[in-house]
């Protein structure tokens, strides 16, 4: 990691790349601290204050603090995470879609105009849901101007988050939407590593000091240790190409196919997360009284009451949490994956899996194949994401960067160190040409 910065900072091109990348993200924290017009911030801090659960961090988390503050970039890139999900998933249900997802470069720009056109009526969406839920209790003065103003900052900003982002593609490293969300996250970790200071170090004795320290260090290094196994873990299976020589087939050139045993991501999670969160958040703003049952379902669903000592009944909502996980890791996988498909490229061009015939036989050994490590990558992430659940709800250890933001951030990182690489790597071929 520290060399390829290194040399990466010795290329002048490299550093201006990872310079601009660097100013983009100085220009978004400041926007971050810039309040929509006509809102009264102090009551949005003290709502997340009163209303404090998992469904309003997550969120927040997301945004790098600017939910909390009501900035213009309130809203973050949030539309635009949930744009490229709904298209992703309809490329399945529409077959027009599917065909520009095979059109190559022309098809992938047709689908990501798309996007941008959703996310863009996805913010206007969620602002204008926000001015409804919220109402005189957020708007100073609730009136058709004050309300067309906050829709407009708010929906504004996330579109030029958006352009942001393709700029970061342009002129940067990295991609830019995942650059970012990594910049949100990590801009949250000082103020929960106070928050863990305050509460566990702070006026203990000096023992206790120590070992709380000692302890919080050890459990965050193993989590993200595990983080960095699950986002590199693969499964290589073996595909040997045959070579046509004067009318026979001798031995040709051996490849694998790489399946990460995280085939997902943190796609799973969020997902989970977003559904067990979306009733809390609608109960939340419309503040509908619930009954006795209705209260109890709703505080089974929000993370934050589970492993409490004093109330287990809640910790049931972790079963369901737990299926939810399973459920969309081999979903999504099976959107992205077809074997299929990949049987068939292997047929095409002439290879096939030792030990395994071509067609139907290696289409049931790849399902095979693939349902194991699903199986085992999903395990992995249910115990990164259920980790910090337990020490929140055992020790109130309030905080943000969950299992969920811990994948983002090792696997944004580990990416962009990827593509800084090649890029290195491709002009060093360039120089060699053209000397």
């Amino acid at each position: 990691m520290f060399k390829t910065l290194k040399d990466a900072f010795q290329i002048k091109e490299m550093r201006h790349r990872i310079f601009y990348v660097l100013f983009i993200l100085v220009v978004i924290r400041v926007g971050s601290k810039i309040p929509v017009p006509g809102v009264d911030k102090s009551f949005f801090r003290y709502y997340f204050n009163q209303k404090s659960n998992d469904a309003f961090a997550f969120l927040n988390a997301f945004t790098g603090g600017s939910l909390t503050n009501f900035s213009i970039f309130a809203l973050s890139i949030t539309p635009y995470i949930t744009s490229s999900i709904i298209i992703q998933l309809l490329t399945i249900a529409i077959p027009k879609l599917e065909e520009m997802k095979r059109d190559g470069e022309g098809g992938y720009k047709k689908l990501a105009a798309l996007t941008r056109y959703l996310t863009v009526g996805l913010a206007l969406l969620e602002s204008i849901g926000m001015c409804i839920g919220f109402g005189k209790r957020l708007i100073l003065e609730l009136n058709a101007i004050n309300i067309i103003v906050v829709v407009t900052s708010l929906t504004t900003a996330s579109t030029f988050l958006l352009w942001i982002g393709e700029q970061i593609n342009d002129k940067g490293v990295g991609n830019g939407i995942s650059m970012i969300l990594l910049f949100n996250i990590l801009s949250r970790i000082p103020v929960d590593i106070i928050t863990l200071f305050e509460k566990f170090v702070k006026r203990k004795t000096i023992v206790k000091a120590i070992v709380s320290g000692i302890v919080i260090a050890v459990i965050i290094l193993a989590v993200t240790v595990l983080v960095l196994i699950l986002n590199e873990a693969e499964r290589r299976i073996p595909v040997q190409y045959s070579k046509k020589m004067r009318s026979k087939i001798v031995d040709g050139q051996f490849s694998h196919i790489p399946l990460k045993v995280n085939t997902a991501g943190a796609i799973p999670i969020i997902f989970a997360s977003s559904i067990m969160s979306f009733p809390v958040i609608i109960v939340t703003f419309t503040g509908k009284m619930l009954g006795k049952w209705g209260r109890k379902i709703i505080t089974m669903l929000s993370s934050s009451n589970w492993f409490k000592p004093n109330d287990w009944f809640s910790s049931i909502g972790l079963i369901l949490y737990v299926v939810l996980v399973f459920f969309f890791a081999y979903f999504y996988t099976s959107v992205t994956f077809n074997p299929i498909e990949v049987a068939d490229n292997i047929k095409k061009q002439g290879g096939f899996i030792p030990g395994i015939r071509p067609g139907k036989a290696t289409v049931n050994f790849l399902h095979s194949v693939l349902e194991h490590i699903i199986f085992i990558g999903t395990i992995g992430l249910v115990i990164v994401s259920v980790i910090p659940f337990f020490f929140n709800g055992m020790f109130n250890a309030d905080v943000s960067f969950g299992g969920t933001a811990l994948i983002i951030i090792v696997s944004v990182i580990l990416e962009t160190l990827k593509q800084m690489e090649s890029m290195m790597l491709i002009r060093n071929y360039k120089g060699f040409l053209n000397n």
